[in-house]
């Protein structure tokens, strides 16, 4: 059975920063594209920040400087490291897991990140 958890969201004031995790288990990483999502009240989910097919990291440019992708292949780990936090950044924030070679994909309940004063 295939679960990502996420973990590390919370209420933080502007400037702050974050970390959060994405513990998964029941796929192997190099088999699924990697990424990060969020999704504001009222607004459509997106993605955030992902890896490419050949390891790559990328961020939106909305959180570029700010925001940083990274994983841990041999603890199934993915980890969002958000400094510099703005209102702005206020949302649910989901791993997501899609499948380079097949449809399989796989979504975590998300957690809540509240940027304010």
């Amino acid at each position: 059975q295939v679960r990502l958890v996420e973990s590390g969201g919370g209420l933080v004031q502007p400037g702050g920063s974050l970390t959060l995790s994405c513990a998964a288990s029941g796929i192997i990483f190099d088999d699924y594209y990697l990424s990060w999502y969020r999704q504001a009240p009222g607004k459509l989910r997106h993605m955030v920040a992902r890896f490419f097919a050949d390891g790559t990291p990328h961020v939106i440019d909305a959180v570029k400087g700010r925001f940083a992708i990274s994983k841990d292949n041999a603890q199934n780990t993915i980890t969002l490291q958000m400094n510099n936090l703005i209102p702005e950044d206020t949302a649910v924030y989901y791993c997501y897991a899609l499948k380079i070679h097949g449809i399989d994909d796989y979504w975590g309940q998300g957690t809540q990140v509240t940027v304010s004063s």
